[in-house]
């Protein structure tokens, strides 16, 4: 699996550096399916990509932003696979710090982190061309003594994309490299025989319901179920 810093062009842009940071949840793209090589093999797999804003310090203390003065962002693509050893169940199991049940997982509405804090352990790594990639290696929760010192305020407005019901507005924000690789997916192929619909008005992000204590479990969740057959078939055909 390929872990990246989203880029744009040319310019060059600032790593988060190793170790742990303060980050929030504020993107999830779905990619559709692609093409990916495993043991000399090639499958088709549904991939998703999660992006986080990091709130954190340099080394002498000062505030870790772009030269526009804002968050540095992270992404890191998932197969979107709920089996107990998927990538994606296992960084959200950290993230929540608490194993799911079969049942639990199957329920789970991804787009409950949206909005939500974390700490990302980041790792340096070289990549196939010679070039140094920041790596999101883990996910772990945010810690009770930062958490009464009071969190940041967020910057990035909540954004999720899918391709069952496209945003093209937040769809040409996106850089050259991600919106090639959508356009790759036959989901994305598929699109083109139909209209683009209206780009989906802004709003908020619906996690007033969540509560503090469990990550991402929401009333709804704990008492409707029977919605959960719906939240999973939206969470396979996104």
């Amino acid at each position: 699996m390929s872990f990246f810093v989203e880029s744009t062009g040319n310019k060059e842009f600032k790593m988060v550096p190793p170790g742990s940071h303060l980050a929030r949840c504020y993107r999830i793209v779905d990619v559709g399916t692609q093409a990916t090589e495993w043991q000399g093999q090639q499958k088709f797999l549904r991939k998703v990509m999660i992006g986080w804003e990091i709130h954190s310090e340099e080394e002498d203390g000062a505030p870790l932003l772009t030269e526009e003065g804002e968050p540095l962002a992270m992404f890191k693509n998932y197969t979107l696979s709920w089996s107990e050893n998927a990538n994606l169940r296992k960084d959200l199991q950290g993230w929540r710090g608490i194993p799911w049940t079969d049942a639990e997982a199957n329920r789970f509405d991804l787009k409950n982190i949206l909005g939500q804090w974390c700490m990302l352990n980041v790792i340096h790594a070289e990549g196939k061309n010679n070039k140094m990639y920041a790596n999101v290696a883990g996910i772990t929760p945010v810690p009770g003594i930062i958490k009464k010192a009071g969190l940041p305020i967020g910057v990035n407005a909540l954004q999720m994309f899918r391709l069952a019901e496209p945003d093209w507005e937040l769809y040409e924000t996106f850089s050259k490299g991600l919106k090639a690789k959508i356009e790759a997916s036959p989901e994305f192929k598929a699109l083109k025989n139909r209209a683009a619909p209206p780009a989906a008005s802004g709003g908020g992000g619906g996690f007033d319901d969540m509560s503090d204590d469990i990550p991402f479990v929401s009333s709804s969740m704990l008492h409707d179920m029977q919605s959960s057959i719906e939240r999973k078939m939206r969470r396979y055909d996104f």
